[in-house]
């Protein structure tokens, strides 16, 4: 009967100990949930202890019963462990092209095994060392009972003991796997949860089942964080492909890149991974693992995806002949120089050229194989190991982008197109380009016109000195339909030759119907930017999105301060020639004095808006983006991260709009104003030959005092300056109020509205 007990205690029932299920299938007897479950057989963990003393043995008293009950649960808690074990650490399951040779028995587990599970395979793993010990413990009970001459059953009670406190726990954990079909960081933070409990023995087992669990996570941050390479093929890492990326139908990462390949080039595949490939997925993310080293970690494995798989251009451009021996080479940027002298070293040496090196690389590998080798999960161990590793490859993350691509060449090309830095450049495009922008643009060859004076402005100004202008082209993008009728009417105006007025009139009704705040038709006007790998990690086309934005802003108050100027020089023009009339006839003297005191208001107010367009433009251009422009060179050159490098540029382009008041809509809105109130003076001036009555000279003047106030009144307001605007802000306001005409206008406009509340 010993013997009996012995074998049902490994999972092998008898005559004398009986498995009651097997029996009554045996029977073709099913339960009643069998029965409500359509009679089909559960093959999963069973719920409860089948495993009975043979009713017919009738000669053993109740405590010994209740004893063998104790350790038959054992048996039972066995089997079911080492049936979960089997079913989980079968590798049939994996693909093969001879579905055949696949066992009967083999192909029942893969039926049981409903989602396969590497982090369920590690847990069977586990499992199955703790299976091992136990039946080591049978097998010393045997060989104790053999060499007894008078065996008892309290003997295997006593050499059992331990694992009664072991196995129930173990089959409970089985259960809620198998139930909640738990895996990859659900399964994790389950034994985590596990692991904290009051019994030394059972709390390091589950710690030991945890170990297992990590020994998977650690592979696949090895594969991620030292060859960027995603080894996830049942979605169960906390780094994930994005569910809207090729990679969502359950391909692994090669089998995706292969799928992408088809229908786009390598550029766009580097560019869709940087951005928007991977993410953090949070349900399979253990909790016991912060997302701020979750992050870093998806992070490190883009940096390194990039670094390991350079553009072929990029090769090319660093094994080219012409690159150590150029000026960009060889200028001395501050901290920059000794890479650029590494870089060049290098490259004279013949040596292999690596973005990312092999001794870096073995430093990632060997600082997790020792998280790997830990006999416990050390939260602020992998914290230091993951800030270390994410050291190194922001480093070279920096090292390719700044030194490598010329990051400062670029930045500095970007600031004088987009930003306007070269005034001369485009003072002359504005000139040469001043009749055709004085007409519609026509949607159909708008940027074919602008080519020509574009190209005129640059051979005159520019000529070869900047290689960088050949990545700037113009661009007329989302022409609307009125400005499409507005083309019609400049065509029919070039053909006819029509006047000024007319002109005027086609001009105004286009900029009435457009959408938004706007210059004219030509305020679409923007720039575009030719971003070569690996500078498009940096300049998104959010990036570029903004450069244009401020690039449209200020060439609109380009455009104006162009025209104040021609209206003053033409203004000027009638006024002498009135003056030579005045000297030849003395008869019309009094009608010529009469026209200059007319056009005394309109010189005053031409002056007042000269006066604030050019502060405005001198506070953007020196203050604002001179200012922020050294503030962002200090920073590259004294940074070594590509991170801070990143988030250095964003609060320059941030500093940019916000100190040149874009983010403030009511600022805009009556700059807006400003403008056209200037463009329809400098229009009345050329259509009256500089003697614009006097009623609409008062509305104009009028109606540019009250924006004008406005605008002195909310930049000088408490909420602006507070904010990080303040230190620049109060310059601007310095310039603009020097003698405090505008304070005092501005007072004086806000006693006389209280009468009109007050009587109101």
């Amino acid at each position: 009967m010993l013997h009996e007990l012995l074998l049902a205690l490994v999972g092998c029932t008898g005559d004398i100990f009986i498995d009651v299920k097997e029996q009554a299938e045996a029977l073709g007897l099913t339960s009643d949930s069998d029965e409500r479950g359509g009679g089909e057989v559960d093959d999963d963990v069973e719920d409860e202890c089948t495993f009975r003393l043979a009713p017919d043995i009738s000669f053993l008293e109740s405590s010994e019963r209740e004893l063998l009950d104790r350790l038959l649960r054992l048996g039972f808690y066995y089997r079911e462990l080492d049936r979960f074990a089997m079913r989980c650490r079968n590798l049939s399951w994996i693909r093969t092209p001879y579905p055949d040779s696949v066992t009967n028995a083999a192909t029942a587990l893969v039926k049981r095994e409903k989602s396969p599970s590497v982090y369920r395979r590690a847990l069977a793993n586990g499992i199955a060392e703790v299976l091992a010990v136990y039946r080591a413990a049978v097998l010393n009970v045997e060989q104790n009972l053999l060499s007894d001459p008078l065996p008892v059953l309290a003997s295997v009670t006593e050499g059992l003991h331990r694992f009664e406190m072991l196995l129930p726990p173990l089959y409970a954990l089985v259960r809620e796997v198998e139930r909640e079909e738990m895996k990859g960081g659900r399964l994790l933070n389950l034994l985590h949860a596990k692991c904290h409990c009051g019994i030394p023995e059972l709390q390091a087992c589950m710690q030991r089942l945890l170990w297992h669990g990590h020994q998977v996570m650690y592979r696949q941050l090895a594969a991620w964080m030292v060859y960027g390479l995603l080894q996830d093929q049942h979605m169960e890492f906390f780094i994930c492909r994005r569910q809207d990326s090729e990679g969502q139908n359950g391909l692994t990462d090669a089998e995706s890149l292969a799928e992408k390949s088809r229908f786009r080039s390598a550029e766009d595949d580097r560019l869709a991974d940087w951005h928007t490939g991977y993410q953090v997925c949070l349900e399979m993310l253990p909790e016991y693992i912060p997302l701020a080293v979750a992050e870093s970690i998806l992070f490190v494995g883009k940096a390194v995806r990039v670094l390991r798989n350079p553009s072929t251009s990029f090769k090319i451009q660093q094994t080219g002949p012409q690159r150590p021996g150029s000026k960009e080479s060889q200028r001395p940027d501050g901290v920059l120089v000794h890479f650029v002298k590494d870089s060049v070293s290098a490259r004279n040496s013949n040596e292999m050229f690596e973005l990312l090196p092999q001794d870096d690389a073995e430093k990632i590998a060997s600082l997790i194989r020792d998280l790997k080798d830990a006999r416990e999960f050390q939260k602020m161990a992998m914290e230091r190991a993951v800030d270390i590793i994410r050291a190194i490859a922001a480093k070279h993350l920096w090292q390719l982008v700044v030194v490598h691509a010329d990051l400062l060449g670029h930045l500095k090309a970007l600031k004088d197109y987009f930003l306007l830095a070269k005034g001369d450049f485009f003072q002359c495009f504005l000139e040469e380009s001043r009749g055709l922008m004085r007409l519609p643009p026509r949607p159909s060859s708008a940027e074919a016109d602008l080519k020509v004076p574009f190209q005129q402005a640059a051979i005159k100004t520019i000529v070869d000195e900047d290689k960088y202008f050949s990545r700037v082209s113009l661009r007329m993008p989302n022409l609307s339909k009125s400005t499409a009728l507005g083309s019609t009417q400049g065509d029919h105006v070039r053909q006819r030759g029509l006047t000024d007025s007319a002109l005027t009139s086609v001009v105004s009704a286009y900029g009435d119907a457009s959408t938004g705040p706007a210059y004219d038709g030509w305020d679409g006007l923007t720039l575009e930017y030719s971003v070569d790998w690996p500078l498009q990690l940096l300049f998104t086309r959010e990036v570029l999105t903004k450069y244009s934005k401020v690039f449209q802003y200020l060439l609109r108050l380009k455009r104006i301060q162009l025209e104040l100027e021609k209206s003053w020089a033409e203004a000027m023009h009638y006024d002498r020639a009135d003056s030579a009339r005045l000297r030849k006839d003395r008869d019309n003297g009094e009608f010529a004095s009469q026209r200059r005191q007319l056009r005394m208001p309109m010189w005053r107010v031409r002056q007042h808006m000269t006066y604030l367009i050019t502060n405005l433009q001198f506070y953007i251009q020196v203050d604002v983006i001179e200012s922020q422009w050294t503030l962002l060179q200090e920073r590259v050159e004294a940074s070594k991260d590509f991170t801070e490098l990143a988030r250095f540029h964003q609060e320059y382009l941030s500093a940019l709009i916000s100190q040149s008041f874009l983010d403030i809509g009511s600022v805009s809105r009556i700059l807006d104003s400003i403008i056209k109130l200037c463009l329809q003076l400098c229009r009345i001036i050329e259509q009256q030959e500089g003697t614009p009555s006097a009623t609409e000279l008062e509305q104009i003047t009028e109606e540019f005092n009250k924006k004008s106030n406005s605008l002195y009144t909310i930049l000088r307001s408490s909420k602006l300056a507070g904010s990080q605007r303040a230190p620049f802000l109060r310059q601007f306001l310095l310039r603009l109020n020097y003698n405090s005409f505008f304070e005092a206008t501005a007072r004086g406009a806000l006693n006389m509205s209280r009468p009109t509340l007050a009587h109101r």
